[in-house]
C-alpha cells in the first residue's frame, strides 16, 4: 500500500529569467512501512520537497496523495486538520514548548485535537524511546539528544500515516545522531511507521531502506518504491 504519492510535483518562485525551479517535476511514492531518505546538496530542493509533503507549503502544479488523500486541494483549515492527525514533524530544533514537562510535549498534539490519548500506546513509545525517567523534566533540563527523543515521541504519538524529519540529527554529535536515528529506525520498524528523511549527511542515510538523490529540483535516482 502506497502512503505517500507525488505525481509531476513542481514549485516555482519568481518568473522570466529570475525564476527558481526548487522542484521541477517529481514523482515519487512511498510504501507503508518504509524508511526513505531523501539525500542532496545544499539548494537541491530536498526541504522543499518534505515541505510539499507535509503539506507546509503548497505546489505550483502537480499533486501530492497522503493516505490516498490529495493534500494539495485542501483548504487551509481542512490541510491543518489533515496534518495534525495524519502527519508528524521532527525537526532539528526539536520545537518543544518550554513550559510544558516531557510527557506534555508528547501529547500535545493529541490534546489539542480533542482526542482521547491512547496510553498504552504513548506508553510504548515512551519505553522503547527510553524516556520512562525523564516524563517531568522540562525540556531546558535535558541533552540535545533527550531532546530529539522527545520531538520522536511526540511525532509518534498520534500514530501518524507518515512521520517527516528534517535534518533530525543536525543539532547533535555524531554518536548521539548515530543512537537518535537507530531509535528512529528502531520505533519505524516497530510500529509500523512510514519515514521520509532529509539528510546531508550520507552515512545517516545508509540507515534508511531506500535512498533518493535530488539534485536541481529533480530526482536522480531511486524515485519508485519498487525501484
Amino acid at each position: 500500500m502506497k502512503v505517500l504519492r507525488t505525481d509531476d510535483l513542481r514549485k516555482y518562485y519568481g518568473t522570466g529569467e529570475n525564476q527558481v525551479r526548487a522542484l521541477d517535476g517529481i514523482d515519487l511514492t512511498v510504501e507503508q512501512g518504509e524508511f526513505l531518505a531523501i539525500v542532496g546538496t545544499s539548494g537541491s530542493g530536498k526541504s522543499t520537497l518534505l515541505h510539499m509533503l507535509g503539506g507546509l507549503d503548497r505546489p505550483t502544479s502537480g499533486k501530492v496523495y497522503v493516505d490516498d488523500k490529495d493534500i494539495s486541494r485542501l483548504k487551509d483549515d481542512a490541510l491543518c486538520v489533515f496534518r495534525r492527525r495524519k502527519i508528524g514533524f521532527v525537526f532539528q530544533s526539536y520545537n518543544l514548548v518550554p513550559v510544558l514537562n516531557v510527557y506534555e510535549n508528547i501529547v500535545l498534539p493529541i490534546e489539542l485535537d480533542g482526542n482521547e490519548i491512547d496510553r498504552v500506546y504513548v506508553d510504548r513509545v515512551i519505553d522503547v524511546l527510553g524516556l520512562k525517567n525523564k516524563l517531568t523534566s522540562l525540556p531546558s533540563q535535558l541533552s540535545g539528544g533527550q531532546q530529539q527523543r522527545v520531538a520522536i515521541a511526540r511525532a509518534l504519538a498520534s500514530k501518524p500515516a507518515l512521520l517527516l524529519a528534517d535534518e533530525p540529527t543536525g543539532n547533535l554529535d555524531s554518536r548521539t545522531s548515530q543512537d537518535v536515528l537507530g531509535l528512529l529506525k528502531v520505533t519505524g520498524e516497530k510500529f509500523g511507521q512510514t519515514m521520509v528523511m532529509i539528510t546531508h549527511n550520507e552515512e545517516i542515510a545508509q540507515m534508511a531502506d531506500r535512498i533518493i538523490r535530488i539534485e536541481d529540483g529533480r530526482i536522480l535516482k531511486g524515485g519508485e518504491a519498487d525501484a
